[in-house]
Protein backbone atom coordinates (compact mmCIF):
# COMPACT_ATOMS: atom_id res chain seq x y z
CA UNK A 1 0.00 0.00 0.00
CA UNK A 2 1.02 3.59 -0.31
CA UNK A 3 2.15 5.70 2.28
CA UNK A 4 -1.32 7.87 3.72
CA UNK A 5 -1.73 10.55 6.58
CA UNK A 6 -4.14 9.32 9.09
CA UNK A 7 -6.62 11.20 11.29
CA UNK A 8 -8.93 10.30 13.98
CA UNK A 9 -11.50 13.03 14.04
CA UNK A 10 -13.91 13.53 17.07
CA UNK A 11 -16.67 16.09 15.54
CA UNK A 12 -18.42 15.43 12.45
CA UNK A 13 -17.16 18.65 11.43
CA UNK A 14 -13.62 18.21 12.06
CA UNK A 15 -14.01 14.77 9.63
CA UNK A 16 -15.57 17.28 6.89
CA UNK A 17 -12.49 19.20 6.74
CA UNK A 18 -10.26 16.47 6.95
CA UNK A 19 -12.31 14.70 4.25
CA UNK A 20 -12.18 17.80 2.10
CA UNK A 21 -8.58 16.66 0.10
CA UNK A 22 -9.61 15.10 -3.13
CA UNK A 23 -7.59 11.93 -2.39
CA UNK A 24 -9.32 11.62 1.71
CA UNK A 25 -11.23 8.42 2.43
CA UNK A 26 -13.22 7.99 5.01
CA UNK A 27 -12.68 4.95 7.31
CA UNK A 28 -15.31 3.21 9.16
CA UNK A 29 -15.72 -0.98 9.27
CA UNK A 30 -12.99 -0.90 6.51
CA UNK A 31 -14.44 -4.01 5.10
CA UNK A 32 -14.50 -2.36 1.56
CA UNK A 33 -11.65 0.21 1.99
CA UNK A 34 -8.83 -1.95 3.06
CA UNK A 35 -9.33 -4.82 0.31
CA UNK A 36 -9.27 -1.64 -2.53
CA UNK A 37 -5.76 -0.06 -0.81
CA UNK A 38 -4.28 -3.61 -0.75
CA UNK A 39 -5.03 -4.00 -4.11
CA UNK A 40 -3.74 -0.85 -5.31
CA UNK A 41 -6.99 0.24 -6.90
CA UNK A 42 -7.26 3.14 -4.21
CA UNK A 43 -4.29 5.21 -3.21
CA UNK A 44 -5.55 7.70 -0.73
CA UNK A 45 -3.01 10.49 0.48
CA UNK A 46 -5.07 10.91 4.37
CA UNK A 47 -7.28 7.93 5.64
CA UNK A 48 -10.04 9.70 8.27
CA UNK A 49 -10.63 6.94 10.23
CA UNK A 50 -14.90 8.27 11.76
CA UNK A 51 -15.18 5.64 14.19
CA UNK A 52 -15.21 7.92 17.03
CA UNK A 53 -18.22 9.98 16.00
CA UNK A 54 -21.22 10.20 17.49
CA UNK A 55 -23.31 8.12 14.58
CA UNK A 56 -24.11 4.83 16.47
CA UNK A 57 -27.53 5.58 17.06
CA UNK A 58 -31.17 4.51 16.18
CA UNK A 59 -33.91 6.93 16.59
CA UNK A 60 -36.91 7.82 15.75
CA UNK A 61 -37.90 10.64 12.80
CA UNK A 62 -40.28 13.26 12.62
CA UNK A 63 -42.64 11.23 10.74
CA UNK A 64 -42.97 8.27 12.43
CA UNK A 65 -39.69 6.72 10.69
CA UNK A 66 -36.39 5.96 11.81
CA UNK A 67 -33.12 7.46 11.64
CA UNK A 68 -30.07 5.11 11.55
CA UNK A 69 -26.22 6.49 12.29
CA UNK A 70 -23.74 6.01 9.61
CA UNK A 71 -21.49 3.87 11.95
CA UNK A 72 -24.70 1.64 12.91
CA UNK A 73 -23.05 -1.96 12.33
CA UNK A 74 -25.38 -4.47 9.41
CA UNK A 75 -25.40 -6.83 12.35
CA UNK A 76 -26.58 -4.62 14.60
CA UNK A 77 -29.24 -3.17 11.93
CA UNK A 78 -30.65 -6.26 11.03
CA UNK A 79 -31.29 -7.95 14.49
CA UNK A 80 -32.73 -4.27 15.76
CA UNK A 81 -36.33 -5.12 17.24
CA UNK A 82 -37.75 -2.21 15.24
CA UNK A 83 -36.14 -3.08 12.09
CA UNK A 84 -37.27 -6.54 12.26
CA UNK A 85 -40.98 -5.26 13.38
CA UNK A 86 -41.28 -2.29 11.09
CA UNK A 87 -38.75 -3.09 8.04
CA UNK A 88 -38.18 -6.72 7.92
CA UNK A 89 -37.37 -5.84 4.38
CA UNK A 90 -34.60 -4.15 5.35
CA UNK A 91 -33.26 -7.11 8.06
CA UNK A 92 -34.09 -10.07 5.43
CA UNK A 93 -31.78 -7.92 2.15
CA UNK A 94 -28.51 -7.50 5.22
CA UNK A 95 -28.67 -10.77 6.54
CA UNK A 96 -28.04 -12.15 2.60
CA UNK A 97 -25.30 -10.18 1.96
CA UNK A 98 -21.77 -11.25 2.97
CA UNK A 99 -21.21 -13.29 6.24
CA UNK A 100 -21.46 -12.82 9.84
CA UNK A 101 -17.95 -10.90 10.91
CA UNK A 102 -18.28 -9.02 8.07
CA UNK A 103 -21.61 -7.98 9.14
CA UNK A 104 -19.95 -7.55 12.54
CA UNK A 105 -17.61 -4.32 10.80
CA UNK A 106 -19.75 -3.25 8.04
CA UNK A 107 -21.76 -0.07 8.43
CA UNK A 108 -24.66 1.60 7.37
CA UNK A 109 -22.82 4.52 5.51
CA UNK A 110 -20.19 2.25 4.01
CA UNK A 111 -22.60 -0.54 2.77
CA UNK A 112 -24.31 2.76 0.54
CA UNK A 113 -20.53 4.01 -0.53
CA UNK A 114 -19.25 0.41 -1.42
CA UNK A 115 -17.06 -0.11 -4.86
CA UNK A 116 -18.22 -2.40 -7.53
CA UNK A 117 -17.17 -6.01 -7.59
CA UNK A 118 -15.86 -5.82 -10.95
CA UNK A 119 -12.95 -8.44 -11.83
CA UNK A 120 -11.60 -5.90 -13.79
CA UNK A 121 -12.25 -2.81 -11.43
CA UNK A 122 -9.98 -4.43 -8.67
CA UNK A 123 -7.09 -5.57 -11.87
CA UNK A 124 -4.74 -2.46 -11.79
CA UNK A 125 -3.30 -4.34 -15.26
CA UNK A 126 -6.67 -4.30 -16.67
CA UNK A 127 -8.50 -1.14 -18.55
CA UNK A 128 -11.08 0.24 -16.46
CA UNK A 129 -12.88 3.70 -16.90
CA UNK A 130 -13.74 3.28 -13.46
CA UNK A 131 -10.36 3.08 -12.04
CA UNK A 132 -8.85 5.52 -14.69
CA UNK A 133 -11.36 6.99 -16.53
CA UNK A 134 -10.39 7.38 -20.21
CA UNK A 135 -8.56 4.06 -20.07
CA UNK A 136 -11.58 2.16 -21.84
CA UNK A 137 -13.28 -0.91 -20.25
CA UNK A 138 -12.18 -4.43 -20.28
CA UNK A 139 -15.37 -6.16 -19.21
CA UNK A 140 -17.18 -4.77 -22.45
CA UNK A 141 -16.39 -7.67 -24.46
CA UNK A 142 -14.80 -9.83 -21.81
CA UNK A 143 -16.08 -11.72 -18.85
CA UNK A 144 -18.90 -10.03 -18.39
CA UNK A 145 -21.24 -12.71 -16.67
CA UNK A 146 -21.86 -10.86 -13.46
CA UNK A 147 -21.81 -7.41 -15.17
CA UNK A 148 -25.02 -4.87 -15.52
CA UNK A 149 -28.27 -5.23 -17.88
CA UNK A 150 -29.91 -1.96 -17.18
CA UNK A 151 -28.49 1.39 -17.41
CA UNK A 152 -24.76 0.28 -19.01
CA UNK A 153 -23.38 3.09 -21.04
CA UNK A 154 -19.87 2.56 -23.61
CA UNK A 155 -17.96 3.41 -20.90
CA UNK A 156 -18.98 1.11 -18.06
CA UNK A 157 -21.23 -2.12 -16.83
CA UNK A 158 -20.28 -2.50 -13.50
CA UNK A 159 -22.88 -3.33 -10.82
CA UNK A 160 -23.34 -2.32 -7.38
CA UNK A 161 -23.16 -4.82 -5.06
CA UNK A 162 -25.02 -3.93 -2.45
CA UNK A 163 -27.80 -6.20 -0.91
CA UNK A 164 -29.22 -3.58 1.79
CA UNK A 165 -29.60 -0.70 -0.77
CA UNK A 166 -31.78 -2.66 -2.87
CA UNK A 167 -33.71 -3.20 0.18
CA UNK A 168 -33.46 0.88 1.19
CA UNK A 169 -34.29 1.78 -2.41
CA UNK A 170 -37.61 -0.25 -2.24
CA UNK A 171 -38.12 1.52 0.82
CA UNK A 172 -37.95 4.81 -0.35
CA UNK A 173 -35.05 5.84 2.01
CA UNK A 174 -32.86 9.12 2.67
CA UNK A 175 -29.51 9.46 2.87
CA UNK A 176 -28.27 12.36 5.32
CA UNK A 177 -25.38 14.12 4.02
CA UNK A 178 -23.20 16.95 5.68
CA UNK A 179 -20.35 18.38 4.03
CA UNK A 180 -18.49 22.14 3.82
CA UNK A 181 -21.23 23.68 3.09
CA UNK A 182 -24.05 22.51 5.80
CA UNK A 183 -26.46 19.71 5.86
CA UNK A 184 -28.65 18.02 3.15
CA UNK A 185 -30.38 15.01 2.14
CA UNK A 186 -30.74 13.21 -0.69
CA UNK A 187 -33.67 10.82 -1.85
CA UNK A 188 -31.96 7.34 -2.13
CA UNK A 189 -32.96 7.56 -6.06
CA UNK A 190 -30.98 10.20 -6.48
CA UNK A 191 -27.71 8.93 -4.28
CA UNK A 192 -26.72 6.54 -6.66
CA UNK A 193 -25.83 6.94 -10.47
CA UNK A 194 -26.00 5.32 -13.29
CA UNK A 195 -22.05 5.33 -15.63
CA UNK A 196 -23.00 7.64 -18.41
CA UNK A 197 -19.13 9.26 -19.20
CA UNK A 198 -18.23 9.53 -16.20
CA UNK A 199 -18.59 5.79 -14.35
CA UNK A 200 -15.27 6.80 -11.97
CA UNK A 201 -18.52 8.60 -9.69
CA UNK A 202 -20.63 6.26 -8.12
CA UNK A 203 -23.11 8.00 -6.21
CA UNK A 204 -23.81 12.70 -6.40
CA UNK A 205 -22.20 13.06 -3.04
CA UNK A 206 -19.82 16.28 -3.19
CA UNK A 207 -16.41 16.13 -2.74
CA UNK A 208 -15.51 16.36 1.36
CA UNK A 209 -19.44 15.16 2.47
CA UNK A 210 -20.14 12.85 5.07
CA UNK A 211 -22.98 10.67 5.11
CA UNK A 212 -24.37 10.95 9.08
CA UNK A 213 -27.44 9.09 8.82
CA UNK A 214 -30.11 7.35 6.59
CA UNK A 215 -33.85 7.65 7.32
CA UNK A 216 -36.63 5.59 6.57
CA UNK A 217 -39.89 6.75 6.26
CA UNK A 218 -42.70 5.38 8.36
CA UNK A 219 -43.94 2.33 6.53
CA UNK A 220 -46.60 -0.01 5.24
CA UNK A 221 -45.02 -2.85 4.07
CA UNK A 222 -44.11 -4.45 7.50
CA UNK A 223 -46.29 -7.54 6.50
CA UNK A 224 -46.19 -8.77 3.22
CA UNK A 225 -42.35 -8.47 1.57
CA UNK A 226 -40.01 -10.60 0.13
CA UNK A 227 -35.56 -10.40 -0.76
CA UNK A 228 -35.25 -13.02 -3.23
CA UNK A 229 -30.76 -13.34 -4.10
CA UNK A 230 -29.57 -15.27 -6.70
CA UNK A 231 -26.06 -16.42 -6.17
CA UNK A 232 -23.74 -18.58 -7.24
CA UNK A 233 -23.42 -20.51 -3.69
CA UNK A 234 -25.70 -20.10 -0.58
CA UNK A 235 -23.35 -17.96 1.20
CA UNK A 236 -21.20 -14.97 1.18
CA UNK A 237 -21.78 -14.14 -2.52
CA UNK A 238 -22.73 -11.13 -4.05
CA UNK A 239 -25.72 -11.57 -6.06
CA UNK A 240 -26.27 -12.06 -10.00
CA UNK A 241 -29.81 -10.75 -9.20
CA UNK A 242 -31.96 -9.98 -6.42
CA UNK A 243 -35.41 -8.51 -5.82
CA UNK A 244 -36.54 -6.57 -3.37
CA UNK A 245 -40.44 -6.29 -2.98
CA UNK A 246 -43.15 -5.53 -0.65
CA UNK A 247 -46.63 -5.14 -0.85
CA UNK A 248 -49.67 -3.46 1.06
CA UNK A 249 -52.65 -5.34 0.60
CA UNK A 250 -56.03 -3.79 1.62
CA UNK A 251 -59.51 -5.55 1.10
CA UNK A 252 -57.72 -8.82 -0.79
CA UNK A 253 -56.01 -6.34 -3.48
CA UNK A 254 -52.70 -4.90 -4.03
CA UNK A 255 -52.73 -1.66 -3.14
CA UNK A 256 -49.35 0.14 -3.12
CA UNK A 257 -46.37 -2.07 -4.61
CA UNK A 258 -42.24 -1.39 -4.04
CA UNK A 259 -39.59 -3.56 -6.92
CA UNK A 260 -36.30 -2.98 -6.85
CA UNK A 261 -33.81 -4.93 -8.34
CA UNK A 262 -29.73 -5.34 -7.30
CA UNK A 263 -27.02 -6.50 -9.21
CA UNK A 264 -28.44 -5.77 -12.44
CA UNK A 265 -27.51 -1.77 -12.86
CA UNK A 266 -24.57 0.65 -11.66
CA UNK A 267 -27.01 0.94 -9.29
CA UNK A 268 -29.88 -0.22 -7.38
CA UNK A 269 -32.71 -0.46 -9.78
CA UNK A 270 -36.52 0.38 -8.81
CA UNK A 271 -39.05 -0.49 -11.09
CA UNK A 272 -41.48 1.73 -12.09
CA UNK A 273 -43.48 -0.39 -13.81
CA UNK A 274 -43.55 -4.12 -12.43
CA UNK A 275 -44.73 -1.91 -9.40
CA UNK A 276 -47.78 -0.08 -11.29
CA UNK A 277 -48.45 -3.76 -12.84
CA UNK A 278 -49.08 -5.20 -9.53
CA UNK A 279 -50.84 -2.04 -7.82
CA UNK A 280 -54.43 -2.46 -7.50
CA UNK A 281 -54.74 -5.98 -8.56
CA UNK A 282 -55.54 -9.30 -6.97
CA UNK A 283 -53.72 -10.11 -3.85
CA UNK A 284 -53.27 -13.89 -3.18
CA UNK A 285 -56.23 -15.60 -1.91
Amino acid sequence: MNRFEYVRPDTVAHAVKALADRDARALAGGTNLVDLMKYEVTRPSRVVDINHLPLRQIEPAPDGGLTIGALVTNSELAWDPRITKRYPLLASAILAGASPQLRNAATTGGNLLQRTRCYYFYDPSTACNKREPGSGCSAIGGVNRIHAILGASDGCIAVHPSDMCVALAALEAVVNVEGKDGKRSIPFSAFHRLPGSEPQHDNTMLQGELITSITLPASDFGSNHTYLKVRDRLSYAFALVSVAAALKLEGGEIRTARVALGGVAHKPWRDPDAEQALSNSPGAP
